[in-house]
């Protein structure tokens, strides 16, 4: 009798915490467990804005697959198709031949991809805040405008080179930008002739509130907190151009930069549509409350990609982020197994338990389970449950010794923007 194939599209929080789980739980022998991801780790996003600090080295916040899921079949490339009709996965590893994958059954978990509007030149000038390849460059680029900033008399180049402009107020903006503009004012100082007040932090957000979150009152709080640091908040506004890094915004503002990032919201990874899957009017997989797909009783699906209902708020769907992504892989891995036995599933079920968020150094705010922190004990909160939170023992330990050794020794202020262009030394040296 063949062994029964489980096909889990996506190495992210769902997609490794499902098979981790599976792993572990599995009888010998009774099921072959396949992970096919573009990448072969998994990045904890929410150590993303620390990492982009150097308050963490990046290394530190990815989990490597291969390590963590000894037992799975680990594929490297991208998945182009999955159809339900005959059970089949179109993959195309970086090289080589594509392959048609066969499963017996399914876990959806793709995750999502920044959801850009059509704003002329954003496409072309902007990054994101996903992944830790984007919070790398990120790093490098901040602290390489510095340099630029440093090292020349035209007032224009040192003026774009030190506005930094980030649209979106949710978390992944907030944090980025505050952590960010936290590193580059303690970095100043090594640069001759600039100071904190020479940069420009602008924050775009298009409602009128910012970290909704953590509720309006704590919005308002750190919206406050960042207009002290000397960071402008524009709510109510909007990016209506950006061609040539030239910002124009809905409040009838233009200015130069070198640096737009982009955080104003997700939208569920298109693979979704890339085949017979049940899809809602917005991109997401038709799923009940125990995650299963519409339709099918041998697929399953969830995280960012997932209209997945929450039964604490009936007729609402759970919000993607990574609180629930992790806690749905346990009831996912759970609901897989029983039905690979022939056992009744049970639903998802989980009240939001809050949010933290970093601010910089020794500053953050919260909001658990009703009461609000802000300052030190938010920010000691957002530490202390992102490191319970992160996979395996090596990481939180390497992630420890990255916080003490920065009690004691400065950040690094070294941009390595060359390392987006290894080759280029190398090539000039055979021109010359």
């Amino acid at each position: 009798m063949a062994v029964p194939r489980i096909l889990i599209v996506g190495g992210g929080y769902v997609g490794m915490y499902t098979a981790l789980r599976l792993q572990r739980r599995l009888r010998r022998g009774e099921a072959l467990v396949t992970v096919a991801d573009l990448d072969s780790y998994m990045t904890y996003q929410p150590f993303l804005p620390e990492a982009a600090a150097g308050n963490i080295e990046a290394r530190h916040v990815v989990v490597p697959l291969r390590r963590v899921l000894n037992r799975c079949q680990i594929l490297s490339g991208r998945i182009t198709q999955v159809r339900l009709a005959d059970r089949r996965a179109e993959f195309e590893p970086h090289e080589g031949p594509a392959l048609t994958i066969a499963y017996d059954y399914l876990v959806m978990a793709p995750g999502s991809i920044s959801r850009l509007l059509p704003i002329p030149g954003l496409a072309e000038n902007g990054i994101g805040f996903k992944t830790i390849e984007e919070a790398i460059a990120l790093r490098n680029h901040v602290l390489g405008r510095l340099d630029v900033a440093a090292s020349t008399p035209d007032p224009e180049v040192r003026r774009r080179a030190l506005t930094f402009v980030f649209v979106g107020g949710g978390y992944a903006g907030v944090e980025a930008l505050a952590e960010l503009e936290d590193m580059a004012a303690d970095a100043c100082k090594y640069f001759d002739g600039l100071s904190r007040a020479d940069m420009r932090w602008v924050l775009v957000e298009a409602t009128d509130r910012i970290l909704p979150e953590v509720g309006p009152d704590m919005g308002r709080w750190t919206a406050q907190q960042l207009r002290q640091r000397g960071i402008e908040v524009r709510m109510g506004t909007m990016l209506k151009s950006a061609e040539s890094c030239h910002i124009v915004l809905s409040d009838g503002e233009e200015f130069d930069t070198d640096t737009l990032v982009w955080t104003a919201g997700v939208k569920p990874h298109p693979l979704v549509r890339a085949g017979d899957l049940p899809v809602d009017e917005k991109g997401r997989v038709r799923v009940d409350a125990g995650m299963r797909m519409h339709g099918t009783d041998f697929a399953f699906a969830a995280g960012d990609c997932a209209a997945v209902p929450d039964l604490t708020r009936p007729g609402e769907f759970c919000p993607p982020n990574a609180q629930h992504a992790v806690r749905q892989a346990r009831t996912l891995a759970d609901n897989v197994l029983a039905t690979l036995r022939g056992q009744p599933r049970r639903p998802y079920r989980h009240k939001y338990a809050g949010s933290v968020a970093s601010l910089g150094l020794y500053k953050g705010v919260a909001q658990i389970y009703g009461r609000e922190l802000r300052g030190f004990p938010a920010w000691f909160m957002h530490r202390t449950y992102h490191l319970m939170r992160m996979p395996t023992f090596n990481r939180k330990t390497r992630i420890v010794m990255d916080w003490t050794l920065g009690m004691f020794f400065p950040r690094e202020i070294v941009s390595l923007g060359a390392i987006e262009e290894p080759r280029k030394e190398f090539t000039l040296s055979a021109r010359s």
